[in-house]
């Protein structure tokens, strides 16, 4: 399987480099490529500048939708109970079931977006959204509400990578880029923020229906105007011949279905993580997981999850910074809001308006990020973004009984947005940067998984120390500012990740698929290659995806590492 594989991602790079031509090759090794010229300059895909700042707003419009699904449901689902007589113990349902199929078919989804592109995947999936919340407005009973809400996760888990994938196939590493993924961190707080207000707005002037309806409408005008903007990236992906890997969908899907299944409903099975279906569920899920390491690493041929990408510098401490991060950010967001509402005793409205400035300031701040990722080292920023989220946490697990707004609440909303929007925008620009064109879509996955599956853990985790709280009888405001503690400790952990995270200013550079290239065709210079020999001896970067260690690799008899 070792000997197969080797070749099989050799041949495919010959095959790569034959399709972009001898010429083109070479051209790559010109000394006199301006790279810094190039990072500024508007991508060729667009006609005009007009072109690409309507593609910009629409894809980037499309993308915040998610979160506006997310938030505005959570301010809408207390008024469903009654009407669609929602039982007790499954009213947390509506809500997880979202996360739960997001979070399960992100890979496969990914996956998908690799072999045929992120046009298909992204619009295919944005439709699908509009779609299933138009149906949603008609909600009738329980179970509909519940199907509803998982096709709308399965459309964001195809649009999510997808999205990422146009962005980092169309933008080369630069200030451009940099700056468009700001915007996509800027605008993630306002689509939650917008999600808040609508639900409230809706259900107070029209109906709870018009929630979904509303954002069904805009989710329709952004999905027009990526149909009519978006590059067609079919035939350029198809070229890179990637395959699905249905080993891995097998066994990754119902495994992390599982899995987040029993993190989200552990706090609300009547025993807790002691509860059966809790318990039988997250052993399953464990069981589907660990195959799918067996079946990822030494059996599926191009697995979903190729072990070669934690071989890139700094992506292991970053997926774990994001994990951690991710779910340090759901603690603050849930809590906060229980805080603000039951022991500041503040309005619904006035608890949505206190966590505007998390809004604008994270337009501000994200954007800002954007434009200086070139001059400033990441590290610097996200050590930065790392301090700012202990200052957001500790603000609310020291705040005295009658704190205060502008001394407490503003700033801590502040430092929230300095932390997960800035983090939001070199995660991004690092991993898309980092993988080649073919793993685009991998890179999507990967961000948005750290999300959803951050979030599910680590709520879980502050549910069973808020559970021990109430047994040892601490009040609520006390048991609120105990968990608000674990999120201190947690984010303190996550800074210490960031000083070890060793990233570079983010200027214009060659793309991995170039720097890959270019080795190849000074490779081929120096042994008088004509394009149709052999490549044993040819050694590019493993991580790139494109050319692996060649016969040097191949004549270990060890086991696959290409793969997990």
């Amino acid at each position: 399987m070792l000997e197969k594989d080797g070749k099989t991602q050799v041949q495919d790079a010959a095959v790569l480099v034959t399709e972009m031509g001898r010429e083109s090759v070479q051209a790559i090794d010109v000394e006199d490529i301006d790279v810094e010229k190039l990072g500024r300059q508007r991508p060729e895909v667009f006609s005009s500048t007009l072109m690409e700042v309507a593609f910009i707003i629409s894809i980037l419009g499309s993308l915040s939708m998610a979160d506006f699904v997310i938030s505005g449901f959570q301010v809408v689902l207390p008024n469903l109970i009654e009407p669609l007589d929602i039982p007790l113990q499954a009213q947390t349902w509506p809500s997880s079931v979202l996360t739960l199929t997001a979070g399960a078919f992100l890979f496969p989804l990914g996956r998908l977006a690799d072999m045929y592109g992120g046009y298909l995947l992204f619009n295919g999936g944005l439709v699908w959204t509009v779609l299933w919340s138009v149906i949603a407005g008609f909600t009738r009973n329980f179970i509909m509400l519940v199907i509803c809400r998982a096709m709308l996760g399965l459309g964001a888990a195809a649009f999510l990578p997808a999205g990422i994938s146009l962005l980092g196939r169309i933008y080369r590493p630069g200030p451009r880029k940099n700056i468009v993924f700001s915007l996509y961190g800027a605008l993630a707080p306002l689509g939650f923020f917008s999600g808040i207000i609508v639900g409230g707005m809706a259900q107070d002037l029209l109906s709870w229906r018009w929630f979904f309806w509303l954002g069904g409408i805009v989710s329709a005008v952004f999905a027009l105007g990526t149909i009519l903007t978006a590059p067609r990236d079919y035939e350029e992906a198809r070229k890179m011949n990637v395959k699905m890997d249905w080993w891995g969908v097998f066994t990754t899907v119902p495994g992390l279905m599982l899995l987040i299944y029993a993190l989200t409903d552990s706090a609300n099975a009547p025993n807790g993580w002691a509860s059966p279906r809790i318990l039988v569920t997250l052993i399953l899920g464990l069981i589907f997981l660990g195959a799918a390491v067996y079946v990822e690493g030494w059996v599926a041929e191009a697995p979903l999850i190729p072990a070669d990408i934690f071989r890139v510098k700094c992506m292991k401490r970053m997926l774990l910074c994001l994990f951690i991060t991710w779910g340090v950010f759901s603690i603050y967001l849930f809590y906060a809001n229980f805080y603000i509402e039951t022991i500041l005793e503040k309005s619904p409205l006035l608890t949505a308006a206190y966590f505007a400035p998390w809004a604008g300031g994270g337009l501000v701040l994200a954007t800002t990020s954007g434009i200086i990722l070139h001059l400033l080292p990441g590290k610097l920023l996200i050590v930065l973004s790392g301090i700012s989220k202990i200052i957001a946490v500790l603000m609310f697990a020291i705040m005295p009984d009658d704190p205060s707004y502008w001394a407490w609440i503003f700033p801590a909303m502040l430092c929230e947005a300095a932390c997960v929007d800035v983090l939001w925008t070199v995660s991004n620009v690092f991993l898309t940067t980092s993988l080649p064109k073919n793993r685009q879509g991998l890179a999507g996955a990967l961000i948005s998984l750290m999300l959803f599956l951050g979030g599910a853990f680590f709520l879980a985790i502050a549910d069973v120390a808020k559970a021990q709280f109430v047994l040892n009888g601490m009040d609520v405001k006390h048991q609120y500012k105990g968990v608000f503690w674990i999120g201190v400790g947690l984010a303190g952990v996550a800074l210490i990740i960031c000083f070890f995270m060793d990233l570079d200013k983010a200027g214009g550079d060659f793309t991995v698929d170039e720097k890959a290239m270019r080795k190849m065709s000074n490779a081929s210079s120096e042994n008088e290659w004509d394009g149709e020999s052999s490549m044993g001896g040819v050694r590019v970067e493993p991580m790139l995806g494109v050319v692996v260690d060649s016969q040097e690799t191949l004549n270990h008899e060890q086991p696959r590492t290409d793969s997990v």
